[in-house]
């Protein structure tokens, strides 16, 4: 459970940090 939990949180923040680079991208484009 433990080891679950950290996968998603990694997912998690990997989706956020993915999404603001795609906005920081649209924003210079």
């Amino acid at each position: 459970m433990h080891l679950l939990d950290g996968l998603s949180l990694l997912l998690a923040s990997g989706l956020f940090i993915y999404l603001l680079v795609a906005l920081l991208r649209a924003g210079r484009s």
